[in-house]
Protein backbone atom coordinates (compact mmCIF):
# COMPACT_ATOMS: atom_id res chain seq x y z
CA UNK A 1 0.00 0.00 0.00
CA UNK A 2 0.97 3.44 -0.64
CA UNK A 3 1.68 5.84 2.21
CA UNK A 4 -0.39 9.24 1.97
CA UNK A 5 1.13 12.39 1.98
CA UNK A 6 4.70 10.56 2.41
CA UNK A 7 7.63 12.88 1.56
CA UNK A 8 9.61 10.44 -0.29
CA UNK A 9 6.87 9.06 -2.10
CA UNK A 10 5.79 12.27 -3.53
CA UNK A 11 9.44 12.99 -4.47
CA UNK A 12 9.70 9.86 -6.01
CA UNK A 13 6.48 10.48 -8.20
CA UNK A 14 7.30 13.93 -9.53
CA UNK A 15 11.03 12.55 -10.62
CA UNK A 16 8.38 10.51 -13.64
CA UNK A 17 8.05 14.53 -14.97
CA UNK A 18 11.59 14.71 -14.47
CA UNK A 19 12.54 11.67 -16.28
CA UNK A 20 9.75 11.74 -19.25
CA UNK A 21 9.45 15.67 -19.70
CA UNK A 22 12.53 15.49 -21.70
CA UNK A 23 10.28 13.46 -24.39
CA UNK A 24 7.92 16.65 -25.60
CA UNK A 25 10.39 19.56 -25.03
CA UNK A 26 13.35 17.53 -27.19
CA UNK A 27 11.24 15.19 -29.31
CA UNK A 28 7.64 17.06 -29.66
CA UNK A 29 9.12 20.80 -29.41
CA UNK A 30 12.72 22.16 -30.07
CA UNK A 31 14.68 19.86 -31.42
CA UNK A 32 13.58 17.07 -33.71
CA UNK A 33 10.97 19.82 -35.55
CA UNK A 34 13.40 21.14 -36.72
CA UNK A 35 15.52 18.37 -37.85
CA UNK A 36 12.75 17.26 -39.23
CA UNK A 37 12.16 19.94 -41.20
CA UNK A 38 15.54 20.48 -42.10
CA UNK A 39 16.04 16.82 -43.64
CA UNK A 40 12.61 16.26 -45.28
CA UNK A 41 13.06 19.96 -46.97
CA UNK A 42 16.46 19.09 -48.14
CA UNK A 43 16.23 15.32 -49.33
CA UNK A 44 12.30 15.26 -50.27
CA UNK A 45 11.69 18.97 -51.06
CA UNK A 46 9.20 19.45 -48.30
CA UNK A 47 6.92 16.93 -49.27
CA UNK A 48 6.50 13.47 -48.33
CA UNK A 49 4.95 11.04 -50.53
CA UNK A 50 2.52 8.25 -48.66
CA UNK A 51 -0.61 5.94 -50.07
CA UNK A 52 0.09 7.32 -53.25
CA UNK A 53 -0.49 11.05 -51.86
CA UNK A 54 1.48 13.55 -51.19
CA UNK A 55 1.51 15.67 -48.42
CA UNK A 56 3.28 19.15 -47.13
CA UNK A 57 5.99 18.19 -44.62
CA UNK A 58 4.66 19.68 -41.74
CA UNK A 59 1.19 18.45 -42.20
CA UNK A 60 2.63 15.00 -42.29
CA UNK A 61 4.17 15.62 -39.58
CA UNK A 62 0.91 16.49 -37.59
CA UNK A 63 -1.09 13.60 -39.11
CA UNK A 64 1.60 11.05 -37.46
CA UNK A 65 1.08 12.33 -34.01
CA UNK A 66 -2.51 12.62 -34.50
CA UNK A 67 -2.84 9.02 -35.60
CA UNK A 68 -0.95 8.26 -32.23
CA UNK A 69 -3.53 9.86 -30.22
CA UNK A 70 -5.59 7.84 -31.67
CA UNK A 71 -4.10 4.68 -30.50
CA UNK A 72 -3.70 6.42 -27.32
CA UNK A 73 -7.18 6.98 -27.10
CA UNK A 74 -8.48 3.59 -27.98
CA UNK A 75 -6.37 1.81 -25.86
CA UNK A 76 -5.87 3.88 -22.65
CA UNK A 77 -9.77 3.43 -21.26
CA UNK A 78 -9.38 -0.66 -21.79
CA UNK A 79 -5.60 -0.81 -20.19
CA UNK A 80 -6.69 1.49 -17.18
CA UNK A 81 -9.58 -0.66 -16.45
CA UNK A 82 -7.11 -4.17 -16.35
CA UNK A 83 -4.98 -2.31 -14.33
CA UNK A 84 -7.51 -1.27 -11.89
CA UNK A 85 -9.01 -4.49 -11.87
CA UNK A 86 -5.23 -6.22 -11.44
CA UNK A 87 -3.69 -3.58 -9.67
CA UNK A 88 -1.45 -3.40 -12.00
CA UNK A 89 -1.18 0.41 -12.97
CA UNK A 90 2.95 0.32 -11.98
CA UNK A 91 3.73 -2.28 -14.90
CA UNK A 92 1.46 -0.58 -17.57
CA UNK A 93 3.45 2.76 -16.40
CA UNK A 94 6.61 0.65 -16.89
CA UNK A 95 5.13 -1.12 -20.31
CA UNK A 96 4.80 2.39 -21.61
CA UNK A 97 7.54 4.39 -20.57
CA UNK A 98 9.73 1.76 -22.21
CA UNK A 99 8.17 1.96 -25.03
CA UNK A 100 8.29 5.55 -25.20
CA UNK A 101 11.81 5.51 -24.54
CA UNK A 102 13.29 3.08 -26.53
CA UNK A 103 11.34 4.45 -29.43
CA UNK A 104 13.47 7.51 -28.90
CA UNK A 105 17.06 5.96 -29.18
CA UNK A 106 15.22 4.99 -32.61
CA UNK A 107 15.04 8.42 -33.58
CA UNK A 108 18.64 8.48 -33.85
CA UNK A 109 18.80 6.16 -36.85
CA UNK A 110 16.32 8.76 -38.55
CA UNK A 111 16.73 8.70 -42.37
CA UNK A 112 14.57 10.12 -45.21
CA UNK A 113 15.51 7.18 -47.33
CA UNK A 114 13.11 5.33 -44.58
CA UNK A 115 10.96 7.55 -43.74
CA UNK A 116 7.94 5.56 -42.70
CA UNK A 117 9.71 3.45 -40.78
CA UNK A 118 11.33 6.63 -39.44
CA UNK A 119 8.02 8.16 -38.64
CA UNK A 120 6.66 4.84 -37.30
CA UNK A 121 9.65 5.53 -34.64
CA UNK A 122 7.81 8.71 -34.00
CA UNK A 123 4.68 7.31 -33.71
CA UNK A 124 5.52 4.31 -30.78
CA UNK A 125 7.20 7.45 -28.92
CA UNK A 126 4.31 9.30 -28.71
CA UNK A 127 2.36 6.48 -27.83
CA UNK A 128 4.57 5.39 -25.17
CA UNK A 129 5.06 9.20 -23.57
CA UNK A 130 0.91 9.36 -23.62
CA UNK A 131 0.21 6.15 -22.57
CA UNK A 132 2.70 6.44 -19.52
CA UNK A 133 0.67 9.64 -18.48
CA UNK A 134 -2.54 7.70 -17.73
CA UNK A 135 -1.10 5.57 -15.16
CA UNK A 136 0.83 7.98 -13.88
CA UNK A 137 -1.58 10.37 -13.20
CA UNK A 138 -3.74 7.94 -11.60
CA UNK A 139 -1.45 7.43 -8.40
CA UNK A 140 -2.07 11.21 -7.66
CA UNK A 141 -5.32 10.73 -5.55
CA UNK A 142 -3.29 7.76 -4.32
CA UNK A 143 -0.27 9.83 -2.44
CA UNK A 144 -1.77 13.07 -1.21
CA UNK A 145 -5.08 14.49 0.14
CA UNK A 146 -6.95 16.42 -2.02
CA UNK A 147 -5.71 20.07 -0.64
CA UNK A 148 -2.25 19.04 -1.54
CA UNK A 149 -2.69 17.85 -5.19
CA UNK A 150 -2.27 21.61 -6.15
CA UNK A 151 1.12 21.80 -5.33
CA UNK A 152 2.19 18.69 -6.03
CA UNK A 153 0.92 18.50 -9.64
CA UNK A 154 2.34 21.94 -10.26
CA UNK A 155 5.85 20.76 -8.13
CA UNK A 156 5.43 17.63 -10.82
CA UNK A 157 5.23 20.04 -13.44
CA UNK A 158 8.06 22.40 -12.59
CA UNK A 159 10.31 19.47 -12.13
CA UNK A 160 9.63 18.22 -15.94
CA UNK A 161 10.40 21.66 -17.07
CA UNK A 162 13.75 22.17 -15.16
CA UNK A 163 14.97 18.17 -16.09
CA UNK A 164 13.80 18.45 -19.85
CA UNK A 165 15.68 22.08 -20.15
CA UNK A 166 18.90 20.77 -18.42
CA UNK A 167 19.03 17.70 -21.05
CA UNK A 168 17.91 20.35 -23.63
CA UNK A 169 21.27 22.62 -22.82
CA UNK A 170 23.54 19.63 -22.35
CA UNK A 171 21.85 18.53 -26.17
CA UNK A 172 22.60 22.23 -27.35
CA UNK A 173 26.68 21.89 -26.04
CA UNK A 174 26.58 18.50 -28.05
CA UNK A 175 25.40 20.31 -31.03
CA UNK A 176 28.13 22.73 -31.10
CA UNK A 177 30.30 20.02 -32.04
CA UNK A 178 28.34 18.62 -34.56
CA UNK A 179 28.24 21.56 -36.28
CA UNK A 180 25.01 20.34 -38.30
CA UNK A 181 21.57 19.63 -37.67
CA UNK A 182 21.29 15.79 -39.53
CA UNK A 183 24.19 14.71 -37.00
CA UNK A 184 22.22 16.18 -33.95
CA UNK A 185 19.89 13.25 -34.78
CA UNK A 186 21.79 10.99 -32.38
CA UNK A 187 21.07 13.17 -29.32
CA UNK A 188 18.02 11.79 -29.76
CA UNK A 189 19.30 8.52 -27.80
CA UNK A 190 19.94 10.64 -24.92
CA UNK A 191 15.90 11.45 -24.30
CA UNK A 192 15.51 7.86 -23.78
CA UNK A 193 17.84 6.79 -21.98
CA UNK A 194 17.48 10.20 -19.95
CA UNK A 195 13.75 9.05 -19.76
CA UNK A 196 14.26 5.18 -18.43
CA UNK A 197 16.83 5.86 -16.49
CA UNK A 198 15.02 8.40 -14.04
CA UNK A 199 11.65 6.43 -14.11
CA UNK A 200 13.82 4.01 -12.28
CA UNK A 201 13.39 6.17 -9.16
CA UNK A 202 9.60 6.43 -9.43
CA UNK A 203 9.31 2.51 -10.22
CA UNK A 204 11.37 1.66 -6.98
CA UNK A 205 9.21 3.70 -4.77
CA UNK A 206 5.32 3.35 -6.01
CA UNK A 207 3.81 0.35 -4.55
CA UNK A 208 4.78 -3.55 -6.36
CA UNK A 209 1.95 -4.46 -8.55
CA UNK A 210 1.16 -8.68 -9.09
CA UNK A 211 -0.89 -9.67 -10.93
CA UNK A 212 -2.39 -13.71 -9.97
CA UNK A 213 -2.75 -16.24 -11.68
CA UNK A 214 -6.27 -15.99 -11.16
CA UNK A 215 -6.67 -12.41 -12.55
CA UNK A 216 -4.80 -12.97 -15.48
CA UNK A 217 -7.56 -15.33 -16.97
CA UNK A 218 -10.14 -12.81 -16.58
CA UNK A 219 -8.37 -9.60 -16.88
CA UNK A 220 -9.42 -8.78 -20.36
CA UNK A 221 -13.45 -8.93 -19.65
CA UNK A 222 -12.84 -7.69 -15.85
CA UNK A 223 -10.86 -4.29 -17.73
CA UNK A 224 -14.26 -4.07 -19.78
CA UNK A 225 -16.31 -4.30 -16.89
CA UNK A 226 -14.24 -1.95 -14.97
CA UNK A 227 -14.56 0.62 -17.63
CA UNK A 228 -18.20 -0.37 -18.07
CA UNK A 229 -18.69 1.01 -14.40
CA UNK A 230 -16.72 3.87 -14.42
CA UNK A 231 -18.87 4.95 -17.22
CA UNK A 232 -22.05 4.02 -16.17
CA UNK A 233 -20.90 6.13 -12.62
CA UNK A 234 -19.85 9.27 -14.84
CA UNK A 235 -23.82 9.70 -16.12
CA UNK A 236 -24.50 10.84 -12.93
CA UNK A 237 -21.53 13.13 -12.07
CA UNK A 238 -22.67 16.54 -13.56
CA UNK A 239 -19.31 18.18 -12.62
CA UNK A 240 -16.79 15.75 -13.81
CA UNK A 241 -18.71 14.91 -17.21
CA UNK A 242 -18.87 19.16 -17.74
CA UNK A 243 -15.44 19.62 -16.83
CA UNK A 244 -14.08 16.92 -19.01
CA UNK A 245 -15.89 18.66 -21.96
CA UNK A 246 -14.16 21.92 -21.43
CA UNK A 247 -10.66 20.34 -21.09
CA UNK A 248 -11.39 18.33 -24.13
CA UNK A 249 -11.62 22.13 -25.91
CA UNK A 250 -8.90 24.10 -24.13
CA UNK A 251 -6.34 21.22 -24.37
CA UNK A 252 -6.91 20.18 -27.45
CA UNK A 253 -5.69 24.11 -27.85
CA UNK A 254 -2.87 24.06 -25.66
CA UNK A 255 -1.62 20.36 -26.90
CA UNK A 256 -1.92 21.54 -30.62
CA UNK A 257 0.30 24.74 -29.76
CA UNK A 258 2.97 22.91 -27.86
CA UNK A 259 3.40 20.46 -31.24
CA UNK A 260 3.25 22.74 -34.17
CA UNK A 261 4.81 26.19 -32.19
CA UNK A 262 8.21 25.55 -33.71
CA UNK A 263 6.43 24.21 -37.24
CA UNK A 264 4.37 27.19 -37.70
CA UNK A 265 7.38 29.68 -36.13
CA UNK A 266 9.61 28.43 -39.03
CA UNK A 267 7.13 29.58 -41.55
CA UNK A 268 5.34 32.75 -40.29
CA UNK A 269 8.44 34.39 -38.91
CA UNK A 270 10.90 36.37 -41.28
CA UNK A 271 13.97 35.28 -39.95
CA UNK A 272 17.50 36.78 -41.46
CA UNK A 273 18.93 33.16 -42.01
CA UNK A 274 18.73 29.66 -41.18
CA UNK A 275 21.02 29.70 -38.39
CA UNK A 276 19.36 32.98 -36.95
CA UNK A 277 16.09 30.99 -37.04
CA UNK A 278 17.26 27.88 -35.52
CA UNK A 279 19.02 29.68 -32.64
CA UNK A 280 16.03 31.66 -32.09
CA UNK A 281 13.42 28.98 -31.89
CA UNK A 282 15.44 26.58 -29.18
CA UNK A 283 15.75 29.83 -27.57
CA UNK A 284 12.16 30.79 -27.22
CA UNK A 285 11.47 27.05 -26.29
CA UNK A 286 13.98 27.00 -23.21
CA UNK A 287 11.81 30.40 -22.34
CA UNK A 288 8.87 28.92 -22.54
CA UNK A 289 10.34 26.00 -20.27
CA UNK A 290 11.61 28.66 -17.31
CA UNK A 291 8.86 30.77 -17.38
CA UNK A 292 6.67 27.02 -17.07
CA UNK A 293 7.91 26.22 -13.76
CA UNK A 294 6.94 30.24 -12.73
CA UNK A 295 3.29 29.57 -14.19
CA UNK A 296 3.25 26.55 -12.68
CA UNK A 297 3.37 27.74 -9.31
CA UNK A 298 1.77 31.33 -9.37
CA UNK A 299 -1.17 28.98 -10.64
CA UNK A 300 -1.05 27.23 -8.02
CA UNK A 301 -1.37 30.03 -5.58
CA UNK A 302 -3.81 31.79 -7.72
CA UNK A 303 -6.30 28.46 -7.41
CA UNK A 304 -6.17 28.81 -3.44
CA UNK A 305 -7.61 32.59 -3.58
CA UNK A 306 -9.96 32.21 -5.95
CA UNK A 307 -10.61 28.84 -6.97
CA UNK A 308 -9.60 26.27 -9.15
CA UNK A 309 -12.21 26.83 -11.84
CA UNK A 310 -11.69 30.70 -11.93
CA UNK A 311 -7.94 30.13 -11.88
CA UNK A 312 -8.48 27.94 -14.76
CA UNK A 313 -10.80 30.46 -16.75
CA UNK A 314 -8.71 33.29 -16.59
CA UNK A 315 -5.51 31.06 -18.06
CA UNK A 316 -7.87 30.02 -20.95
CA UNK A 317 -8.83 34.06 -21.22
CA UNK A 318 -5.13 35.00 -21.62
CA UNK A 319 -4.61 32.23 -24.34
CA UNK A 320 -7.13 33.52 -26.59
CA UNK A 321 -5.42 36.45 -26.61
CA UNK A 322 -2.00 35.11 -27.34
CA UNK A 323 -3.81 32.96 -30.55
CA UNK A 324 -5.41 36.50 -31.68
CA UNK A 325 -2.28 38.15 -31.14
CA UNK A 326 -0.16 35.73 -32.71
CA UNK A 327 -2.61 35.52 -36.12
CA UNK A 328 -2.39 39.30 -36.13
CA UNK A 329 0.60 40.59 -35.33
CA UNK A 330 3.66 38.39 -35.10
CA UNK A 331 5.94 38.40 -38.34
CA UNK A 332 9.56 39.08 -36.38
CA UNK A 333 11.81 37.35 -34.27
CA UNK A 334 11.10 39.92 -31.38
CA UNK A 335 6.96 39.35 -31.78
CA UNK A 336 7.36 35.86 -31.21
CA UNK A 337 9.57 35.95 -28.28
CA UNK A 338 6.30 37.69 -27.02
CA UNK A 339 4.26 35.04 -27.78
CA UNK A 340 6.73 32.14 -26.17
CA UNK A 341 7.50 34.14 -23.17
CA UNK A 342 3.52 34.82 -22.96
CA UNK A 343 2.34 30.69 -23.55
CA UNK A 344 5.44 30.13 -21.06
CA UNK A 345 3.60 31.45 -18.17
CA UNK A 346 0.18 30.06 -19.22
CA UNK A 347 1.52 26.46 -20.45
CA UNK A 348 2.70 24.70 -16.83
CA UNK A 349 -0.17 26.59 -14.65
CA UNK A 350 -2.88 25.09 -17.00
CA UNK A 351 -1.16 21.86 -17.01
CA UNK A 352 -0.70 21.39 -13.28
CA UNK A 353 -4.13 22.79 -12.63
CA UNK A 354 -6.35 21.13 -15.04
CA UNK A 355 -4.49 17.75 -13.19
CA UNK A 356 -4.86 18.37 -9.66
CA UNK A 357 -8.35 19.95 -10.54
CA UNK A 358 -9.69 16.87 -12.10
CA UNK A 359 -8.44 14.82 -9.50
CA UNK A 360 -10.39 16.68 -6.55
CA UNK A 361 -13.51 15.65 -8.37
CA UNK A 362 -13.08 12.30 -8.66
CA UNK A 363 -14.97 9.72 -5.64
CA UNK A 364 -13.76 7.95 -3.66
CA UNK A 365 -12.51 5.10 -5.09
CA UNK A 366 -9.83 2.64 -5.81
CA UNK A 367 -10.51 2.77 -9.72
CA UNK A 368 -7.97 5.99 -10.53
CA UNK A 369 -6.89 4.55 -13.48
CA UNK A 370 -10.12 4.11 -15.06
CA UNK A 371 -11.52 7.33 -14.27
CA UNK A 372 -8.26 9.03 -15.51
CA UNK A 373 -8.65 7.10 -18.96
CA UNK A 374 -11.57 9.41 -19.49
CA UNK A 375 -9.34 12.21 -18.77
CA UNK A 376 -7.39 11.03 -21.24
CA UNK A 377 -9.16 10.12 -24.07
CA UNK A 378 -10.82 13.74 -23.81
CA UNK A 379 -7.40 14.75 -24.01
CA UNK A 380 -5.76 12.61 -26.98
CA UNK A 381 -8.85 12.50 -29.22
CA UNK A 382 -8.77 16.11 -28.70
CA UNK A 383 -5.33 16.57 -29.43
CA UNK A 384 -5.61 14.25 -33.00
CA UNK A 385 -8.54 16.77 -33.99
CA UNK A 386 -6.64 19.78 -33.24
CA UNK A 387 -3.17 18.59 -34.96
CA UNK A 388 -5.32 17.30 -37.63
CA UNK A 389 -7.42 20.29 -38.07
CA UNK A 390 -3.76 22.52 -38.10
CA UNK A 391 -2.66 20.50 -41.12
CA UNK A 392 -5.82 20.81 -43.27
CA UNK A 393 -6.25 24.19 -43.08
CA UNK A 394 -2.44 24.68 -44.03
CA UNK A 395 -2.57 21.81 -46.71
CA UNK A 396 -6.09 23.40 -48.18
CA UNK A 397 -4.94 27.36 -47.73
CA UNK A 398 -1.26 26.82 -48.09
CA UNK A 399 -0.48 28.92 -45.06
CA UNK A 400 0.92 27.81 -41.72
CA UNK A 401 -0.48 30.98 -40.22
CA UNK A 402 -4.59 30.32 -41.22
CA UNK A 403 -4.49 27.77 -38.97
CA UNK A 404 -4.03 29.35 -36.32
CA UNK A 405 -7.31 30.56 -35.89
CA UNK A 406 -8.71 27.28 -35.58
CA UNK A 407 -6.90 27.28 -32.35
CA UNK A 408 -9.01 31.04 -31.46
CA UNK A 409 -12.61 28.96 -31.95
CA UNK A 410 -11.26 26.04 -29.80
CA UNK A 411 -10.36 28.12 -26.82
CA UNK A 412 -13.49 30.09 -26.97
CA UNK A 413 -15.39 27.17 -26.63
CA UNK A 414 -13.47 26.03 -24.53
CA UNK A 415 -13.82 28.70 -21.98
CA UNK A 416 -17.80 29.02 -22.92
CA UNK A 417 -17.88 25.12 -21.85
CA UNK A 418 -16.04 25.93 -18.21
CA UNK A 419 -18.48 28.47 -17.25
CA UNK A 420 -21.17 25.74 -17.31
CA UNK A 421 -18.79 23.51 -14.73
CA UNK A 422 -21.24 23.34 -11.59
CA UNK A 423 -19.05 24.61 -8.73
CA UNK A 424 -20.82 22.69 -5.39
CA UNK A 425 -17.36 21.76 -4.77
CA UNK A 426 -15.60 23.61 -1.58
CA UNK A 427 -11.88 22.28 -3.28
CA UNK A 428 -12.26 24.05 -6.26
CA UNK A 429 -14.39 26.90 -5.78
CA UNK A 430 -14.13 30.09 -3.77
Amino acid sequence: MILKNDKKTIRAWTFYDWANSVYPLVISSAIFPIFYEKVTKDHLGGVINFCGGEFINTAFYGYVVAFSYLIVAFSSPLLSGMADYSDSKKRFLQLFCYLGSCSCIALSFFSTDHIILSMLALMFASVGYWGSLVFYNAYLPEIADNDQHDKISARGFSMGYIGSSLLLIIILVLAVFTKTIPKIQYTFALVGIWWMAFAQITFRRLSPSGVSSKERKHIFSSGYKELKNVWDDLKHRLQLRRFLASYFMYNMGVQTVMIMAVPFAAKAILWENEKQQQQSLIVSILLIQFLGVAGAFIMSRLSGIIGNIKALGLVIFIWIFICIYAYRAVDTPMEFYIVAGSIGLVMGGIQALSRSTYSKMLPETKDHASYFSFYDVSEKIGLAIGTTTFGLIEDVTGGIRNSVLSLIIIFIAGFLLLLRVPKEQVAISK
